[in-house]
């Protein structure tokens, strides 16, 4: 079964970003696979709090997994790193989870966030680099040559270089917007996002500001935005199919 494999830094990351999509791609007859590097453990702690500092990691936990389940992702790996502390990872440790990982699923796609973590978060943009050191290492039969065969990633994306939550043109110029390389309608598939979305409860601060406070609520939740780190060249920008190009 062909699979997509989202690669974030905490839970919450793939309601956000990919929650729609994770819904289309499933339609589609794709897997799709979920490495979560931190359980977010610095994160709030709901309002009103929800637990304890200490219980927060097996509160998000218990969040994500629900999260999953709504959205269909059968596969979730958590990668047990620090929250806050991701960028201090062992290069070597973290290289060596995702490469298996990549070499487990075989994905055709691969999303990340961009280098710049999308809003500066340093554990956003270590997960970035993170991923892109590990889906060239992947393809390099010569590193880990005990695991798995190596496995060449077709597509890898990125988000974009602005949330599409901060674009709340009735009109948006996405065809203009440097950086929207996919713009997919997920507007079908808007109540599971919704739905996905408030399963992190804890996060409800984050989460309402974002999408259900927005003045453009029906917009946020009709459409996800990707860049393309590589792949297949494109044919026009944007394209409003992930898998446009790819074998």
């Amino acid at each position: 079964m062909p699979c997509v494999l989202l690669i974030y830094a905490h839970p919450d990351d793939e309601s956000f970003l990919f929650a729609g999509c994770a819904r289309l791609m499933a339609r589609r007859g794709f897997r799709v696979a979920l490495a979560t590097a931190t359980l977010g453990e610095e994160g709030r702690l709901g309002d009103p709090p929800l637990c304890t500092r200490e219980e927060l990691p097996q509160q998000r936990e218990r969040e994500l997994r629900r999260a999953c389940g709504i959205l269909g992702i059968d596969d979730l790996h958590l990668l047990g790193h620090r929250d806050k502390r991701l960028a201090q990872a062992q290069p070597d440790e973290i290289r060596r989870q995702l490469t298996q990982l990549i070499r487990l699923h075989r994905p055709e796609i691969v999303v990340s966030f961009d280098p710049n973590g999308l809003n500066l978060h340093p554990d956003h943009v270590a997960i970035s680099r993170f991923c892109s050191d590990a889906v060239a290492a992947a393809a390099d039969p010569r590193y880990l040559p005990q695991t798995r065969p190596a496995h060449e990633v077709q597509r890898l994306l990125w988000t974009p270089p602005m949330p599409h939550w901060e674009h709340l043109q009735p009109q948006p110029p996405w065809p203009q917007q440097p950086g929207a390389d996919f713009v997919i309608d997920v507007r079908e598939f808007a109540q599971d996002k919704i739905e996905a979305l408030r399963a992190h409860e804890s996060q409800r601060i984050s989460i309402r500001r974002c999408f259900f406070d927005s003045p453009r609520r029906d917009l946020v939740f009709a459409i996800e935005i990707f860049r393309q780190a590589f792949g297949p060249r494109l044919t026009r920008r944007p394209m409003d199919d992930l898998l446009d190009g790819i074998g």
